[in-house]
C-alpha cells in the first residue's frame, strides 16, 4: 500500500512549501540510496523496522521513531527483513525551513526522534497527508498544516540555545522600531525597556551585543543623522530642527551636535545644505 503526493510547483509559497508527502508500507529490505534529497524530509515509523545511514552512523528505527534528511546530505535507509516498516513522510523546502529546524534539536547529527502515538505530532503528519489529497484551494490548506507541524516540533523537541538568541532577537527589533518611531519624543532608555517588558541592564547587554552600540549611542547617532538631515534639506530654524529630533533645549542640542559632527548647526548646514 503507497500514497505519494509530490507538488510540482516547488516554489509555489518561497518561506515553506511542501513538495512531497505520502505514506507507505514497504516490501522486504526494500531501500532507497546511497543519494541526496533535495530538500528537507521527515519520515515517521507507523509499523515495523527499518535501519537509517547518515554521516558515517547508523541507526535501527523502529515505531513510534522518525528520521530527518537534511538537503545534499548523503544518505540510505532500508526497511527490515522480517518485520519491513511502514512509515508516512513529508518533504518540504523554503528559505524560511532551515531557521524553523535550528529552534528544534534535530540535524544530520542528531536525526531521530521519538514519540508516542497518541501526541499531537503523530496527527498533524496525518492532517498533512490528508489534506494533500483535497482539490479546492489545496496548497492553503497544506501549508498551514505545515506550520502547526512544525510548531509541534519546535514544542517537544526544543533547541534552547537558538530559542534564547531568537528571543534575543526579537527584543533588538522591537527595541529598534521603538526608538525610530519615537526619537523625536523626550524618551530615555528606561522607557524603552519598559515597551518590551525587561530590565533596563539587560536591554543593554543584547542590544550592544547585537548593534555594537548602547541604546543611548543608537539613540544618540539616529538623533543626530536625522537632524543633519533637516539642516540639509529644510529651511527649518535651528529650535524648530532641535525640537523635531527630542531636545526641547536647542543649546544643549546645538552642544550635542556639535560633539557629534565636528560643526555647530548653523555651520554644518552653510557647508552641506542642499537648498538653493
Amino acid at each position: 500500500m503507497a500514497f505519494v503526493f509530490s507538488n510540482n510547483n516547488d516554489y509555489s509559497n518561497i518561506e515553506l512549501n511542501l513538495y512531497t508527502c505520502g505514506i507507505e508500507s514497504c516490501e522486504s529490505e526494500h531501500s532507497y540510496g546511497p543519494a541526496v534529497r533535495s530538500g528537507y524530509m521527515i519520515h515517521y515509523v507507523l509499523e515495523g523496522k527499518g535501519t537509517y545511514k547518515v554521516n558515517g552512523k547508523t541507526y535501527n528505527l523502529e515505531k513510534n521513531q522518525g528520521f530527518l534528511i537534511e538537503p545534499n546530505v548523503l544518505i540510505y535507509y532500508k526497511a527490515d527483513r522480517e518485520f519491513p516498516w511502514k512509515y508516512t513522510w513529508i518533504g518540504f523546502n523554503g528559505i524560511k525551513a532551515k531557521n524553523y529546524l535550528k529552534r528544534t534539536t534535530l540535524s544530520s547529527d542528531n536525526p531521530i526522534f521519538s514519540f508516542p502515538e497518541n501526541i499531537n505530532l503523530l496527527n498533524s503528519l496525518s492532517n498533512i497527508v490528508d489534506s494533500s489529497k483535497i482539490t479546492s484551494n489545496r496548497n492553503l490548506i497544506i501549508l498551514s498544516k505545515l506550520y502547526e507541524f512544525l510548531y509541534l516540533l519546535c514544542e517537544n523537541f526544543p533547541n534552547h540555545e537558538v530559542i534564547t538568541t531568537d528571543r534575543s532577537i526579537n527584543y533588538i527589533e522591537e527595541a529598534l522600531f521603538f526608538i525610530h518611531q519615537n526619537y523625536a519624543d523626550k524618551i530615555a532608555i528606561k522607557d524603552i525597556a519598559a515597551h518590551i517588558c525587561i530590565d533596563r541592564s539587560y536591554l543593554h547587554r543584547i542590544f550592544k551585543n547585537f548593534t555594537n552600540k548602547s541604546p543611548q549611542e543608537y539613540l544618540l547617532s539616529l538623533r543626530m543623522e536625522k537632524a543633519a538631515s533637516l539642516l540639509k534639506n529644510t529651511e527649518l530654524r535651528i529650535s524648530d530642527v532641535s525640537r523635531s529630533v527630542g531636545y526641547s533645549d536647542p543649546l544643549l542640542f546645538s552642544k550635542t551636535f556639535k560633539k557629534s559632527k565636528g560643526l555647530s548647526p548653523s555651520d554644518f548646514r552653510y557647508k552641506y545644505s542642499n537648498l538653493e
